[in-house]
């Protein structure tokens, strides 16, 4: 057999093998009766059990999901590939580009040169077996005012409508209400689903997008948390975190309560985010965190996509006591003074768990839609007991905001928790925590 043969067999063996040579899924929304939507995959109903983020996707299948979102297109071939092997799909997304972040819906040019790069991503992966949905576009409507970005969006929707007839296409909003309603109903006539990126906001959505007459499908495209800009505040104006395990409760019940019941209309979610990112904290949307363990929010969203929790469950936080007090939401202290600060925290499974508290000054690096945020320096040197669930904290000497976390973990599953405070100068150690409000100003968010 000559060399050439030799080389055309085996790249004929290369090519049978790769995903991208199997089978393409045809993917469809069928409206089984009025207003009762269904997602088939070859046929098959095939309901969104997803997460948000691209990483972990062996964890999302460990958990019962079924489906990742990506946002972009930027390690689209390995995300494919290794969803394929792994035996679940990929929303894919395509980021049309912002006007906050400087892209201009006015230059003809440029919006037709976006349109053409998707195409050129569109023909690239319209074939992959893992490929479910679409998605054009992320919250492009956060903090704009060039209107022409949703007759853009709906182009670069039929533009994949005519090349990829397998697949179709969803579009994502940030919150829905009846003026977004009014673009999504009479510009974006070409795309097949409604993704709505909501918080605690979900439990309207099902009412605007009745009230809206809007009457195909939609998935709820990023949910979890209540978000930093919805959540109480202390008097300072920085935003009271909730905990893990109240988080954890959170996700239960917006699942139970605002997703899972309107599976005629709803076809899916991705809860947000499987992963970690810094984002007005280090662990407030994160399903992870920084050290890369699962949190008390996956056990829940196993429970919701299999109807059982894990066998191993996270710890849990119970309460945090400052100075023998459990009344921790608006702490203003004094400088270089010590306070006693304990975590109880509870293991169902009776796990020995390890303790680690950090300082941090209040994050002043916000940003609007998910921006990339910096995270502060830690405050070494301030905490007495660092590996223990009580702790001695010594205070800055410097007037300002900060933030004492603390992270708990049974060697697999990660339980934390956050405490805002204030540090006035004006008070010395003898004095009582009050505060002064003609003294402290609002803190920005």
């Amino acid at each position: 057999m000559s060399v050439f043969r030799i080389v055309l067999l085996l790249s004929f063996f290369y090519l049978i093998s790769s995903p991208l040579f199997s089978q393409t899924s045809v993917v469809q929304v069928v409206e089984n009766s009025p207003k009762n939507w269904e997602l088939q995959v070859d046929g098959e109903p095939f309901y969104i059990k997803g997460a948000g983020g691209e990483t972990e996707l062996k964890k999302v299948v460990e958990a019962g999901g079924n489906t990742i979102r990506t946002w972009g297109t930027e390690n689209a071939q390995s995300v494919l590939d290794h969803a394929h092997e792994l035996g679940i799909k990929v929303m894919l997304g395509l980021w049309v580009q912002h006007e906050r972040h400087g892209f201009d819906y006015n230059n003809v040019a440029k919006v037709n040169s976006q349109l053409e790069r998707f195409r050129n991503e569109v023909i690239k992966y319209k074939d992959h077996p893992a490929l479910l949905i679409w998605c054009v576009g992320n919250e492009y409507e956060l903090n704009y005012s060039n209107e022409k970005v949703w007759g853009a969006v709906n182009d670069i929707a039929k533009m994949i409508q005519n090349e990829d007839s397998n697949h179709p296409v969803a579009t994502v909003t940030a919150g829905t209400n009846s003026d977004k309603m009014k673009f999504v109903m009479e510009e974006l006539t070409d795309i097949d689903i409604y993704g709505i990126n909501t918080y605690a906001g979900v439990v309207n959505v099902k009412s605007i997008l009745d009230k809206g007459g809007y009457d195909k499908p939609y998935m709820i495209t990023e949910w979890g948390p209540t978000g930093h800009w919805e959540i109480e505040k202390t008097i300072w104006g920085s935003s009271i975190e909730q905990n893990s395990t109240e988080k954890a409760a959170s996700y239960l019940n917006r699942f139970s309560e605002n997703i899972g019941p309107y599976k005629s209309t709803c076809i899916g979610s991705f809860a947000f985010l499987w992963g970690q990112k810094q984002e007005y904290t280090s662990t407030w949307y994160g399903l992870f965190g920084e050290n890369g363990m699962p949190t008390e929010a996956i056990d829940v969203l196993e429970y919701c996509w299999t109807g059982e929790y894990p066998d191993n469950r996270a710890p849990s936080i119970e309460k945090i006591i400052f100075n023998n007090s459990e009344d921790i939401k608006n702490l203003i202290l004094s400088p270089a003074t010590s306070y006693e600060v304990e975590v109880v925290a509870l293991d169902l499974n009776g796990d020995d768990l390890n303790f680690k508290w950090e300082l941090y000054p209040e994050s002043t690096d916000l940003k609007t839609g998910g921006d990339v945020e910096g995270k502060p320096p830690i405050i070494p040197g301030k905490i007495k007991g660092v590996n223990s669930s009580e702790i001695s904290l010594k205070t800055p000497k410097n007037e300002g905001r900060f933030r004492l976390f603390v992270f708990i973990d049974d060697g697999e599953k990660l339980a934390y928790a956050n405490i805002p405070f204030y540090v006035d100068t004006s008070l010395d150690s003898t004095q009582s925590v009050k505060f002064k409000k003609q003294k402290l100003k609002p803190y920005e968010n």
